[in-house]
């Protein structure tokens, strides 16, 4: 399993599991729920989403440090300001965020079953090896960071 490792970008892997959710829904109406205000749901997930990853880019960004999540060992420095004092990984939320509008929009159960298997991939193919690199490289930094902050939110 070491192979799925940083393999995938996460914005791929977003739109990925993005059209996975749109042709569930489309092959089981029958998994449809009704929802008042679903696209006054869908639209505030929207934005927070894209708000929360975009202020982790701009953070990156004023770092002077690497947004390509496959190539960890190319960050210049520890993120630990802005967005990232309330958590570790604020793109990867955005991405869920945005997730969970599309699930709002689509209200169907199985479309919604998949937002539980994107933080499991993620946390296991993605974030985890990202951690092991930053604590080998920031050592009792990171480690500090890392009991303050939560991976998620």
């Amino acid at each position: 399993m070491k192979a799925l490792e940083l393999k995938i970008p996460p914005v791929a892997l977003a739109v990925l599991f993005a059209l996975a959710m749109w042709l569930l829904a489309q092959l089981t109406p029958s998994l449809a729920v009704p929802l008042l205000w679903r696209q006054v749901l869908a639209g505030i997930f929207t934005v927070t989403g894209i708000v929360i990853a975009l202020s982790g880019v701009l953070a990156f960004r004023r770092a002077n440090t690497t947004v390509d999540p496959r190539v960890p060992q190319q960050s210049s420095s520890l993120v630990i300001r802005g967005i990232y004092r309330y958590s570790r990984n604020p793109m990867y939320l955005g991405f869920l965020l945005l997730l969970l509008a599309l699930a709002c929009y689509l209200m169907n159960v199985a479309a919604i079953a998949l937002l539980p298997l994107f933080v499991l991939y993620m946390n296991r193919f993605q974030i985890a090896p990202e951690e092991r690199f930053l604590l080998q490289k920031f050592g009792a930094d990171y480690q500090a960071y890392c009991e303050r902050v939560r991976r998620w939110l």
